[in-house]
């Protein structure tokens, strides 16, 4: 039986730790993008991974249903970071989170007369605290796909989403008028996991700091489990 269970993001997430696992001699005995199993087994005997939607690692984590996960500090953010410590950023999974709006709105004049600005987005938390310390009035929608639709279709003046080439909001007309901040990947354990099974967590983190050139935090359990150090 595996004692150690990692939690992973589908998607363009995945193909990147994938290769960053690789590399530290954890590599899944099946193809976890085409197999159809829940639980995948490992090249390591007692480590095992679960491919989860990118939201719900930090939930698997945080309640000990796998020990470590990688998941984008956008997720977290979002989930607010609760019994989790975020030991490594991975420095993978590389993008903005941005405001983006139709190339025809006037968004800085729209600011300048405190205009209240509707804005689409699945980062609410993240969005809220941005225009908030602002001193910004937005009315949040919360959408949880094809955001560039909303502002096309009237439904949001704005949105707040990740942009990695910008080819998506370039081909229908957007353009970004904020940055809201850098995004990338963290290794986040589970605090419990880490007191228990230091003898293969530990390894784990130093490994993979060094295979990724990460800067890790402190190790020690005792250290502030919300969050890596910015």
């Amino acid at each position: 039986m595996p004692t150690l269970t990692i939690a992973l993001s589908k998607g363009r997430l995945l193909d990147e730790t994938l290769p960053l696992l690789a590399r530290i001699g954890i590599v899944p005995v099946e193809d976890p993008r085409a197999s159809r199993k829940l639980i995948l087994a490992t090249s390591r005997p007692d480590i095992a991974l679960v491919i989860l939607r990118a939201t719900d690692v930090p939930t698997y984590v945080q309640y000990g249903a796998a020990d470590v996960g990688v998941a984008g500090k956008d997720v977290l953010l979002e989930h607010g970071n609760e019994g989790l410590y975020q030991p490594l950023d991975l420095g993978i999974g590389r993008c903005r989170l941005v405001v983006a709006t139709r190339r025809d709105y006037d968004w800085t004049r729209s600011v300048q007369r405190g205009a209240r600005i509707r804005v689409a987005t699945k980062y609410v938390r993240t969005a809220r605290e941005h225009f908030a310390a602002k001193g910004m009035h937005v009315d949040l929608i919360r959408l949880y796909g094809s955001m560039e639709l909303a502002p096309l279709a009237g439904l949001a003046d704005a949105i707040v989403d990740l942009v990695s080439t910008g080819n998506t909001l370039q081909a229908n007309d957007l353009v970004v008028v904020e940055d809201v901040m850098p995004i990338t990947a963290r290794l986040i354990v589970n605090p419990a996991s880490l007191k228990l099974e230091r003898d293969v967590v530990k390894p784990l983190i130093d490994a993979l700091a060094a295979a990724n050139g990460a800067a890790a935090s402190a190790h020690d359990p005792g250290a502030n489990a919300a969050g890596v150090r910015a």
